[in-house]
């Protein structure tokens, strides 16, 4: 798959992976979670999973609320700095159903591709 799209917040991550013509999701959420309260390490092995999700994903589209989109990126500048150039955007959304998730990266994905150069896929 050649573009993945990533909705973030503090408890779950929604990733799909897609090209033209098909789609896989998955959902990660962070194991042994503390039901109340901040948890560093809850959210850090959340990030790790978000990014081994994405690893092998040339161009990735990061969405979520400010606050947690500002977290990822200064984990992935911290731990995964081989991942940085292949994160397109990070841009603040609403939680969105994975229909809407797909038509937002699509749109995205296919004006920053113009920008880029590649051509239009028909």
């Amino acid at each position: 798959m050649f573009h993945a799209v990533v909705h973030l917040d503090h408890h779950h991550a929604q990733v799909l992976h897609f090209d033209a013509h098909q789609v896989h999701a998955a959902r990660i959420e962070p194991h042994n979670r503390r039901p109340h309260g901040h948890d560093e390490r809850a959210e850090h092995a959340l990030f790790e999973a978000v990014c081994q999700a994405v690893q092998d994903t040339p161009e990735v589209l990061v969405t979520g609320a400010h606050v947690v989109l500002g977290q990822l990126r200064h984990y992935i500048e911290e731990h995964r700095p081989q991942l940085a150039p292949r994160i397109a955007d990070y841009r603040p959304a609403a939680p969105l159903s994975e229909g809407q998730l797909l038509a937002l990266a699509r749109q995205f994905f296919v004006s920053y591709d113009r920008m880029a150069g590649v051509p239009t896929p028909t």
